[in-house]
């Protein structure tokens, strides 16, 4: 069953390629896109229960045996992301289905997204450091496109930045990769993991750490997030509310990885300084939740807050604190993915994502409004919803770690969020109503089938709160326990 690992890679890698081919037939194109995401679930859901019944899943490429091959490795903590992200990914696809228009949907958005999935599920099995590079290209690559589609001048323009901020990441990458490798000679995580272990972390491998740090803090948007606000909010409603569900993700996962993994040696450091980096990513995208003024901008800057309150979780790296990261990672990819397809149809809607010019959308939209009001209260943390059971078990690490400050931040950056959303849908859908029904600019039925799912899941994520602990509570053993997943890789 080992095999079942390469599943969520290969199959919407394989259903991409077949999209290329049927460009011009829209309704066979949405068949199969829907259709090779629903099977990636669908595998990847089993790999989920595979996981939880025999442990942590190795598949060697190619027969080679670790160190010298290529390993996929699904611990729990991939397993459920590699899940959510292609529930997430059939959510956007639903909303597209009805939202882009036909020269976007001939222009290849469908086979982009499905490799953009490839890239993140890759990304998330990878045990190589080397093909975490790789399949974050694969990821980027698609999304370029996916960012350019339209060629509008925004578009254009925000493109050109995207590109360049990823180069030097990407370029940076390579380096650290390569420093990593004359240190250990091997690529294979676990291998890695355990050299450093052996030899000790020294002040160059702490170099070589803090250089991955500032690759996956720009690919996060963790501190250096100045590139983020103008890429998301240039793209169409289903398209940005993809990036946000996955792209930052990736590089939490990425620095969870690294620093419970290869790097957990020097804490006072390396952890220390992803705290404050944390710190300052809170402050400044709370200052961007009620600064603006316009939907696009206030959903982006949560996505940044988001960012800074998950890697909290990770630099006070308790039990508690890892279990609450990786519980509000889940969340977060969810209800990211659902504010953005709510707001794409508010704007949609309103024509305008000004929220000065737009009132009244709940005389003639009420089930939208009251499911952003829903996600609002999820995105806050507000009980009994899923964000709640993350945020509070990343506090509570705070408290035991006596980390009072950035629990302060904390408690402060979810607040203002609250402020923030409930701006936007009082704004929205309360006070007199601007537009009849018939001056509305669509009608945002096609948010209605995806904001449903992913509205049940986090109503249900957060009352079945004690079934998914028990999930998250495998996901966090090998983060704490790191041998775990040496030896999976390595026995």
């Amino acid at each position: 069953m080992n095999n079942l690992v390469v599943f969520p890679i290969i199959t919407p890698l394989l259903f991409g390629v077949l999209l290329f081919f049927v460009r011009y037939r829209l309704r066979l194109q949405m068949i199969l896109a829907a259709t090779g995401t629903l099977a990636t679930l669908a595998g990847s859901a089993l790999l989920v229960g595979e996981v939880s019944a025999d442990g942590i899943q190795v598949l060697h490429v190619g027969g080679w045996e670790a160190p010298y091959g290529i390993p996929l490795v699904a611990d729990m903590l991939a397993a459920i992301l590699v899940t959510i992200a292609s529930i997430v990914t059939l959510a956007c696809l639903l909303y597209a289905f009805h939202s882009l228009d036909d020269e976007r949907k001939r222009n290849y958005a469908f086979p982009l997204m499905m490799i953009l999935l490839c890239g993140v599920n890759g990304s998330f099995l990878t045990g190589d450091i080397f093909n975490l590079f790789v399949f974050f290209e694969v990821m980027l690559l698609s999304s370029y496109v996916l960012l350019s589609l339209g060629g509008s001048r925004v578009q254009l323009r925000e493109t050109i930045k995207y590109i360049v901020i990823n180069i030097i990441a990407s370029s940076l990458f390579v380096i650290a990769i390569a420093y990593l490798y004359s240190i250990t000679g091997t690529l294979n995580m676990a291998h890695i993991a355990q050299r450093i272990a052996e030899f000790g972390q020294d002040g160059l491998t702490t170099t070589v750490s803090l250089l991955f740090l500032t690759v996956f803090g720009l690919k996060s948007a963790l501190f250096l997030f100045f590139w983020l606000p103008g890429s998301y909010s240039a793209p169409p409603a289903p398209i940005a509310a993809l990036f946000a569900a996955l792209l930052t993700k990736v590089g939490i996962y990425s620095l969870i990885r690294t620093f419970t993994l290869l790097f957990p040696h020097e804490p006072q450091i390396t952890h220390e300084i992803v705290l404050w980096l944390a710190a300052l990513t809170m402050i400044l995208g709370a200052i961007g939740v009620i600064a603006y003024w316009r939907i696009k901008q206030i959903l982006v800057y949560n996505v940044i807050v988001s960012v800074g309150f998950i890697l909290f979780g990770v630099g006070v790296a308790t039990e508690a604190s890892l279990s609450g990261a990786v519980y509000y990672l889940i969340h977060d990819m969810i209800a990211k993915a659902l504010i953005f397809i709510l707001g794409g149809a508010i704007i949609s809607i309103a024509g305008t994502d000004r929220l000065r010019e737009i009132s009244g959308l709940i005389r003639y939209r009420p089930m939208l409004g009251w499911l952003f009001f829903l996600s609002a209260l999820a995105l806050a943390g507000v009980p009994p919803l899923s964000g709640f059971v993350g945020k509070v078990l990343i506090l509570q690490g705070g408290v035991e770690a006596k980390q009072f400050v950035m629990v302060a931040l904390g408690l402060l950056s979810s607040l203002l969020v609250l402020y923030s959303v409930i701006k936007v849908f009082i704004h929205s859908f309360w006070g007199e109503t601007l537009l009849s029904e018939g001056e509305e600019k669509s009608t945002g039925k096609g948010a209605l089938a995806p904001s449903l799912i992913l509205a049940a899941l986090i109503v249900g994520f957060g009352l079945g709160a004690e079934e998914i602990m028990f999930y998250v509570r495998q996901a966090v053993e090998p983060l704490i326990d790191p041998s775990l997943y040496i030896e999976a890789v390595l026995s």
